[in-house]
């Protein structure tokens, strides 16, 4: 009987420990989705400061490039180097490693969160259709709409997806923190490139990042609730990846 109402205790336990991550990690979607959504709203109804805002930053860091032509074709090709594409062919390499080794459920929620990312930055583009910046004298060119920037949440979205399959394989903490450090990096000077080569305004790269980090953090909440439903380990995923003991030891399911 003592047992039997151990079990349950810690059973309890379990599940409040569970709900309190989940928590934790809606509430970060929601906190991420703020700025995305305020930035929507202010785009949409042309609100004159944050248009002003967005002006003088985009002048402000194109100055800094027009004045030095080898810095601009250093941030040229950084941006096309770490373009939309090249994470999507990282994220699906990651994926197919995966499902090699057998974790086949990760693999699929990896490219499903690239995927989704991708389709709602073009479904977002289509409906705020917002002009890009026209510099007096362009470095860069871009097509189609400015909000969201696709490269900012590209970066965001497959940085963050190849760091959650990779944090299986990081047994040291310190070495699990600097792959977040490395991804938020190169996630913001991709972001800054954009500003910088006159592409983007600096609204839509704030909001492309938010977006997809909202993307990566829902899908991967998702995850983890089919987890639970499936009487798996509890694991949390900013620090163990996504499905940790797939990695550990293969998953054939």
């Amino acid at each position: 009987m003592m047992a039997r109402t151990l079990r349950e205790r810690s059973s309890q336990d379990s599940d409040r420990r569970l709900g309190m991550r989940l928590t934790f990690a809606v509430g970060a979607a929601v906190l991420f989705s703020v700025p995305f959504v305020l930035l929507l709203v202010l785009v949409l109804t042309s609100f004159k400061p944050l248009s002003d805002l967005d002006e003088s930053i985009a002048h402000w860091l194109h100055a800094y490039v027009l004045a030095d032509p080898d810095y601009a074709r250093l941030l040229s090709v950084w941006t096309e180097v770490l373009g939309p594409n090249t994470w999507r062919v990282l994220v699906v390499l990651a994926a197919a490693w995966a499902w090699f080794r057998g974790a086949r459920r990760p693999a699929i929620w990896a490219v499903v969160t690239i995927t989704a990312s991708g389709l709602l930055n073009l479904l977002v583009k289509e409906v705020v259709d917002r002009a890009r910046p026209v510099m007096p004298d362009p470095v860069s060119w871009a097509p189609g709409s400015s909000f969201p920037s696709g490269h900012s949440m590209a970066a965001a979205t497959g940085a963050s997806v190849l760091v959650l399959m990779l944090l299986p394989r990081l047994r040291d903490p310190a070495a699990r923190a600097s792959a977040w450090v490395v991804a938020a990096i190169l996630a913001l000077f991709v972001a800054y490139s954009r500003v910088a080569l006159g592409v983007h305004w600096f609204s839509d790269v704030v909001a492309g990042l938010a977006l997809g980090i909202v993307v990566t953090a829902a899908t991967t909440v998702a995850f983890e609730r089919w987890r639970r439903e499936e009487g798996r380990r509890p694991a949390e995923p900013h620090m163990e990846g996504v499905e940790p003991e797939a990695f550990s030891r293969g998953d054939r399911g």
